[in-house]
């Protein structure tokens, strides 16, 4: 997402966010040069490689923006190109939003110093609030700057990075201001949709979906733990009452994991870690916010007969309605059957 700055933000973290984003631009290098580089890992130039062929791709067949994102690269220092926060007070699951003057308001804040963040994140807990610090490999500035291709993208596989790809290259295109759901799952289904696309022209069998039906089932679980902490917290019991049985929904949801997993993965232990972890309020705020409606875009991807053109007006249609009026028109595209959004 993107780190446009902000107009309320502190003059600290204004010159923090332009330091780091200056940072990249200083260091990126021409995809072209580092593939003629001889000093340059194999490895590395097939992925680059490969990414570039995902670049022009996006472009050719999914009608995403032709400019120069993705075509440089950046060697990182660290895992992570930034740290997002997520806090909420600790007895609500609304998220504490920051606005920007581009990107509008979002559940989060973003740090290119893993120390900056977790500063951030201890001042947030001192006085009282749920957080959660989460890295993240890749962003978009929303087309204000031509976007590098990052090492710490290159850690995954060949069907996500060229997905990533196909998703920032969507916020690019279309984005509305203080609707992150709506933009993360229209740039997920492109990602989605994309990634089928690009991998029947590469002549490669669909993908596992046995990998998604248990990431699906994962999200439900923890948007169940997010809807019975809500009405919790709108019960209006006392602060005892409210943090004990936030405590119990926390266990109770780590035994319905459990009882899952071995019910229907018995093999696969891919979320024991996360599940073991410290569970707040703050850490469920990002499950969700990429496919709440990815339902409804695929909907009007299926009604513009697949066509991408026809599909993207569409969405920009979406895009001009009012908040409540998008959120109907979402909500009637949802096929039958399919469970209310949280």
């Amino acid at each position: 997402m993107g780190l446009v700055l902000s107009a309320c933000a502190t003059v600290g973290y204004y010159s923090h966010v332009a330091a780091g984003q200056s940072q990249l631009m200083l260091h990126r290098r021409d995809v072209a040069r580092v593939l003629d580089d001889p000093s340059v890992d194999a490895k590395l130039k097939r992925r680059l490689q490969l990414a570039q062929e995902a670049r022009a791709f996006a472009s050719s067949h999914l009608g995403l923006p032709q400019n120069r994102s993705y075509t440089s690269y950046v060697q990182l220092d660290r895992p992570y190109v930034v740290w997002n926060v997520f806090a909420t007070p600790r007895y609500s699951m609304d998220p504490i939003r920051h606005c920007f003057l581009f990107a509008g308001c979002v559940a989060y804040r973003g740090y290119f110093s893993h120390d900056k963040a977790k500063a951030e994140a201890a001042r947030l807990e001192k006085g009282g609030d749920d957080v959660y610090v989460g890295g993240v490999p890749a962003y978009s500035t929303l087309g204000w700057f031509a976007d590098p291709i990052m090492s710490s993208m290159m850690r995954w596989d060949d069907d996500e990075l060229a997905a990533t790809i196909f998703h920032e290259l969507a916020h690019q295109l279309i984005y509305v201001k203080d609707d992150s759901a709506f933009n993360e799952s229209f740039a997920s289904f492109v990602q989605e949709e994309g990634l089928r696309q690009w991998r029947q022209s590469r002549g490669l069998p669909p993908q596992d979906v046995l990998a998604k039906t248990m990431d699906d089932g994962f999200t439900w679980l923890v948007m169940d733990l997010r809807e019975r902490l809500k009405k919790l917290y709108a019960s209006g019991v006392d602060q005892a009452a409210m943090e004990a049985g936030k405590q119990r929904e926390i266990a109770d949801f780590r035994v319905r994991y459990a009882q899952w997993r071995d019910l229907d993965w018995p093999d696969d232990h891919r979320y024991d870690g996360w599940v073991s972890g410290p569970i707040n309020n703050a850490r469920l705020l990002p499950f969700g916010l990429y496919d709440r409606w990815t339902p409804a875009f695929a909907a009007l991807f299926k009604q513009s007969n697949q066509q991408w053109p026809d599909f993207y007006a569409g969405v920009r249609a979406l895009a001009r309605l009012s908040h409540a009026e998008r959120q109907q028109a979402l909500q009637r595209l949802l096929p039958p059957g399919t469970p209310p959004p949280a």
